[in-house]
């Protein structure tokens, strides 16, 4: 046994990605169509929409909080790991997204357990009860990562899950430069992940990284 960590290379995470369960039939498509309606080719990798999946299901979560739903794919994933009757409120500020992911989501088998609500999530967020939450997914912009961070704090119940995506910075977060705004944005995030003295959280580097953190 080694005390270091292994640095995973291409190689090794080609074969991470085959042992990890395939992205389905569906995904895929809807993937395709969202490249073919011009949206944003930011999806979750599939590999993340496997994590994100099992680890919502081991967590028996039911309420799921999602911020930045763009064509519907991590909503869709994530409402496949939750327990009859759970559900997926998914927030998104452009309109074109919204009515694609909610075209997809009303054809696939999970439609009726995924809301997609329209709005600035700054605005939108506020509406849903403090704890009453399971888990929060951020995927957005990551300029508002702090802010939302406030809100999933405040909405996630003891015990809840918080994720947020692309925390990495594309491999910029460690450039130690200031590098690209995104960067400068997800530092400002997880220092304020750092100082929340009710979370406690470690990153999962899968696609371009994953926070995980569990509020207490």
């Amino acid at each position: 046994m080694s005390a270091s960590s292994t640095p995973v290379d291409e190689r090794l995470f080609a074969f991470i990605q085959k042992q990890t369960i395939a992205e389905d039939a569906y995904l895929r498509d809807l993937r395709q169509a969202a490249r073919q309606a011009g949206l944003p080719e930011i999806h979750i990798a599939p590999e993340q929409a496997a994590f994100l999946q099992l680890l919502l299901r081991g967590a028996g979560a039911r309420t799921v909080v999602e911020v930045g739903t763009l064509g519907g794919y991590s909503a869709i994933a994530m409402a496949r790991g939750l327990p009859e009757g759970g559900r997926v409120i998914t927030h998104e500020i452009e309109p074109a997204h919204a009515e694609f992911a909610r075209q997809w989501i009303a054809r696939s088998d999970q439609a009726g357990r995924i809301e997609v609500r329209l709005g600035n999530a700054i605005d939108t967020l506020p509406t849903i009860a403090d704890g009453s939450v399971d888990a929060v997914f951020l995927d957005a912009d990551k300029e508002g990562y702090v802010a939302y961070l406030g809100q999933a704090l405040r909405m996630l119940r003891s015990g809840g899950i918080l994720l947020a995506d692309n925390v990495l910075a594309g491999g910029h977060i460690a450039d130690g430069s200031g590098g690209s705004a995104t960067a400068q944005a997800i530092t400002r995030f997880l220092a304020a992940v750092q100082a929340a003295r009710s979370l406690r959280s470690v990153i999962v580097p899968l696609g371009d990284a994953c926070l995980f953190g569990v509020k207490e």
